[in-house]
């Protein structure tokens, strides 16, 4: 039997597991003592590795549909296929005519992380899509337009922090977002311990709520009028103190704050307007806060605006790059405000826009609410074929019943995919990969986002005879390069590094693969680091507390803080409208995290299927007594786009007038290969999800404070 400690890719916490071997079968997973970052911490998902690992479910070898049906074959008979169909698609239609989409767990894959990239590249189509849509682009789109990059986001300095206001964010089942934090029950509870405060602000007593001083349950779709309304008493009551950052439009964020006094938020938002006072003070008074938000801040209908508002509140009250406050992480590798020579520029978005419905591209991106659409309207420029990377879209975007509709009409779909699950069900090639210890791996995305300065490298635990996803990227690469099926992968492999090591000014060395870029990155980073110091450091180099790094860390063309961009100021107007609308008594749906869950991907692993990892719709007593629900039976639940029938929870942890259902479910489709997801089917709250429903200038869906009616079945 052998030990290896390995970095936990399956939710943003990066946790260090100890994984014990023997026979080339997983025995135990623990939490690694040693590990510099988590300190031993484990939760459900992470314990699960080898029952993913050991699935009999998982797919091992690309499957080819053959008169209609899904069959395996070998490596060059599935890309021979890719190969006859997709080059001569392209030839006739247009490079636009070919789709993308990359799910949640690609950001969580080293080789897709770094070679994805090099394949849409190659692909060149504006039709690309990603899970960031139904998530987190409202942050990147604040965070780019304020201090320069999508990624340059300030993260809770959460182990110094003496005064925390939460939104939207449940930590202690999300384990963080945008937020990268092992073990944050534990970090909570020492915030509290040296006297410090939490206040939550969600419409549900989650499990991070009920550890709070404070919850506050406001009214779903409402934190940006909250937000205005604590930024308009900052100003009112002189608590602003911006020290000395370096920050231009403070004078405009006053007069735009003018109309959201507290009194005018205070029954849109449900909350008193002495408590959107009381809150404002005591983020002002506090020696060291921060203010934090996650998906219940972003998919909603003002996701930009509340975004946007949640660091302007960190500036106001001169928290933003100081010790306790909101900083910027250094990571050690892949950070393009860390890289040398990194060059100050406007950040642009709406540089292309959607066909049918003319919504905005972001970071490259359009909003996935609009695939279906793209995909079902004849025109030049239609989607006639579609390439998923490790998504379920089926699952995980709005109006998923008519997204499945529309993956069905396609002439070509290729999707990279360890199940045959509801998305890949519509392939005509799936391309398996190997199971995460199967494969090595280092954080890049989520170490920019980390709470400590740290770097991991996990080499693979166990051997696989299935590709690595950065081969089959490249040799996707070289298809529609017109190399054909079994292109030079050295030769695109040395290219790729080559490209990458001229950015960095350094070598591109010997390895090959993830090894070679992650240590081409790490050479030219900011540490004194490469990828043999991280082999020789097993559970990881602890790099630091968070250090202040403005004003190094902007790249605005005017090297200042944006206060009030305008690209985000513009949906202001919307948003003062909203004030003049009649607070109304219509039920409103939520969604909501499970520890065991993570959207759809891991509801095939019978140990995390158990206890309280259920799907149902969760409503107040109050509610269930003026509907007729009934704990326990089923009830129907309506919105513009569709229907569902879900079991009914009666709970006072919900507030009254909000439904929460969680996301990710809705197993029971013909056609998948997934026997333990099957059988604890869910429903697909996504159905519910409107597609037309969107946050103005992201584009990302509203998955929260939509309206819905609900029945007894």
């Amino acid at each position: 039997m052998t030990t290896a400690p390995v970095t936990c890719p399956l939710c943003e916490a990066t946790c260090g597991l100890s994984v014990s071997v023997e026979d080339d079968r997983v025995t135990t997973v623990r939490g690694d003592d040693a590990d510099v970052f988590s300190r031993g911490y484990i939760c459900p998902k992470g314990a699960s590795l080898g029952a993913l690992h050991h699935d009999p479910d998982r797919l091992r070898r690309p499957m080819v549909r053959r008169d209609g049906e899904l069959v395996e074959v070998g490596w060059d008979e599935a890309f021979a296929e890719i190969d006859r169909r997709l080059p001569a698609l392209i030839a006739e239609h247009g490079r636009d005519a070919v789709g993308v989409y990359a799910g949640n767990p690609s950001v969580h894959n080293t080789s897709t992380s770094l070679y994805g990239p090099v394949f849409y590249k190659a692909l060149n189509t504006r039709n690309f899509y990603t899970a960031s849509t139904v998530d987190q682009l409202p942050k990147h789109f604040s965070a780019g337009h304020m201090f320069g990059h999508a990624l340059t986001i300030p993260v809770p300095d959460l182990d110094r922090v003496d005064h925390l206001l939460m939104l939207g964010a449940n930590p202690l089942v999300s384990n963080g977002s945008l937020m990268t934090a092992p073990d944050v029950r534990g970090r909570l509870r020492k915030l509290r311990e040296r006297g410090g405060k939490l206040v939550v602000v969600d419409p549900k007593r989650s499990r991070t709520a009920e550890l709070a001083d404070e919850h506050h349950a406001i009214r779903p779709g409402t934190d940006a009028l909250l937000l205005f309304a604590l930024v308009r008493t900052l100003f009112a009551e002189s608590l602003v103190d911006l020290r000395d950052l370096p920050v231009n439009g403070v004078d405009e964020v006053r007069a735009l704050a003018t109309p959201f006094t507290p009194e005018a938020v205070a029954a849109h938002a449900g909350l008193s307007a002495d408590t959107i006072r009381g809150m404002a003070r005591e983020l002002a008074a506090a020696e060291r806060a921060v203010v934090y938000g996650r998906i219940g801040t972003t998919t909603q209908t003002f996701g930009t605006l509340a975004s946007w508002l949640i660091d302007v509140l960190n500036t106001l009250t001169g928290n933003l790059d100081r010790e306790g406050g909101a900083m910027f992480p250094l990571a050690a590798a892949g950070q393009a405000n860390a890289r040398p020579g990194k060059k100050r520029r406007e950040f642009r978005t709406g540089r292309w826009h959607s066909r049918v419905r003319g919504l905005p591209e972001v970071m490259g991106e359009l909003p996935v609410a609009t695939l279906a659409d793209e995909i079902l309207t004849p025109g030049d420029g239609q989607i006639r074929a579609l390439i998923t990377v490790c998504g379920n879209p089926c699952l995980s975007t709005p109006n998923a019943g008519r997204l499945a509709e529309a993956l069905g009409r396609l002439d070509f779909m290729v999707s990279l995919d360890v199940y045959l699950n509801e998305t890949s069900r519509h392939a005509d090639v799936i391309l398996p990969g190997p199971t995460p210890l199967e494969r090595p791996h280092y954080d890049l995305a989520l170490y920019q986002l980390a709470v400590r300065n740290v770097a991991n490298w996990t080499p693979a635990v166990l051997p696989t005879d299935v590709p690595q996803e950065w081969e089959t990227l490249l040799r996707l690469t070289g298809v529609v390069m017109g190399m054909g099926a079994t292109p030079d992968l050295a030769a695109l492999d040395d290219f790729v590094a080559n490209q990458m090591a001229e950015r960095h000014g350094v070598e591109a060395g010997e390895r090959r693969g993830p090894e070679r870029l992650v240590d081409i990155m790490l050479r030219g980073g900011p540490y004194d680091l490469t990828l043999a110091d991280l082999e020789a450091a097993p559970h990881g180099v602890d790099l630091g507390a968070l250090e202040p790094r403005l004003p190094d860390v902007l790249t605005t063309p005017s090297g200042r803080v944006e206060l009030a961009p305008e690209a985000i100021t513009v949906d202001v107007p919307r948003l003062v409208a909203a004030l003049d609308t009649p607070v109304n008594g219509e039920l409103l749906l939520i969604g909501r995290r499970q520890l065991s869950s993570n959207n759809s991907w891991m509801h095939n692993l019978e140990p995390l299927v158990r206890g309280s990892n259920r799907c149902t719709a969760q409503v107040h007593p109050d509610d269930a007594a003026r509907l007729g629900l009934v704990d326990g039976a089923t009830a129907v639940v309506r919105s513009r786009a569709g229907k569902i029938e879900v079991p009914v929870e009666i709970t006072d942890t919900i507030r009254p007038g909000v439904v929460s259902i969680p996301h990710g479910w809705g197993h029971d489709v013909q056609g998948t290969r997934t026997a333990v997801a099957r059988a604890h089917a869910g429903v697909n709250t996504n159905v519910l999800a409107d597609d037309l429903l969107l946050d103005a200038l992201s584009g990302t869906a509203a998955l929260n404070g939509i309206p819905v009616e609900m029945e007894r079945a």
